[in-house]
Formats: C-alpha cells, sequence, structure tokens
C-alpha cells in the first residue's frame, strides 16, 4: 500500500501533520510513524484491558489535579470521571468556533510551510493567514506555482465554508 495509508488521507488533511517514513533497508517497506499525540493511544489500545468500559473505548489515564480541583470532581454527579467527559465535550463543542478555527489555520501553515516554505513571500503570506486577510493571502496564492497555490486555495475555501 501507500505510505501513510493506515492514517488515511482524511486525517491527514485535516491536520497536515509531518509523517515521518524511516527505510529499514533495501527493498523493504518503509515503516511510518505517527506524531507524538497519536503514540498514547495506541499504546494503551495495545495494553491489556483492565476495569472499565472497554467495549467503549474508555482508557484510563493519570490525571494530575490540585486538591480544590479534586474536592470540585469528586462534588459533581456521577463522579470525577463523568465530569471530566462532560467538559471535555463542552470544551470540543466551544471549538467548532474560535478554537477550531485556530487549528484549522495552524493545519493550514504546516501545510504550507511544507508546500511553499521556500516560496517567495511565505513569511507574508503566513502573517496574511492569522491575520484572517483572505485577500492578501489569495494574492500570495496567485504568485505560487499552479498546483502549490490552488491546493492552498482550496484549504482557504474550505476554512471559509
Amino acid at each position: 500500500g501507500r505510505l501513510g495509508a493506515q492514517q488515511g488521507p482524511a486525517g491527514l488533511r485535516r491536520t497536515h501533520r509531518a509523517v515521518r517514513a524511516a527505510l529499514a533497508g533495501a527493498g523493504r517497506v518503509p515503516a511510518v510513524r505517527a506524531g507524538p499525540g497519536e503514540v498514547g493511544v495506541r499504546q494503551a489500545a495495545r495494553r491489556p484491558r483492565g476495569r472499565g468500559r472497554p467495549k467503549l473505548g474508555v482508557v484510563a489515564r493519570e490525571v494530575t489535579l490540585l486538591p480544590r480541583h479534586w474536592e470540585w470532581l469528586a462534588a459533581q454527579p456521577g463522579g470525577a470521571s463523568s465530569a471530566l467527559r462532560r467538559l471535555v465535550e463542552e470544551a470540543r463543542r466551544r471549538e467548532d468556533g474560535a478554537g477550531g478555527l485556530r487549528q484549522r489555520r495552524e493545519a493550514q501553515y504546516r501545510a504550507m510551510l511544507a508546500l511553499a516554505g521556500d516560496l517567495p513571500g511565505f513569511e507574508e503570506a503566513s502573517r496574511a493567514l492569522f491575520a484572517g486577510d483572505t485577500a492578501a493571502l489569495a494574492m500570495h496564492f496567485r504568485q505560487w506555482p499552479g498546483d502549490v497555490g490552488n491546493y492552498l486555495a482550496s484549504l482557504s475555501a474550505n476554512d471559509a465554508g
């Protein structure tokens, strides 16, 4: 299969995180390494399952909090785990606003860096991206080679929609 096919192209398009390949030797299939956040989830999934709700994909991890935080969590209906899950879900819903925009811009920046980091106007385009100046950003895309500019412009169009 293709390099990185296990991660799926949709995931790469969403984050544009770099995928590093290490050739193990002549004629061998390259080994694909995931980014740092993905490794912990995979390692946790491989561990022998203990208590909890394995069918739901619940993974136990350590959390370090101040005593007042533990007291507040303990007083919540359903206990600390339930309260933490609710807080995370609420934060994820809020991210669909400004936080989601920031993540999309950072993903677009990573794509720009990989594809156009050495091209003239990259720094100015980066500033325009994070300032939300779509007109200046589109101008830089038009000055770059066709495929590069078109692809990055399509990311901007997806970001606006």
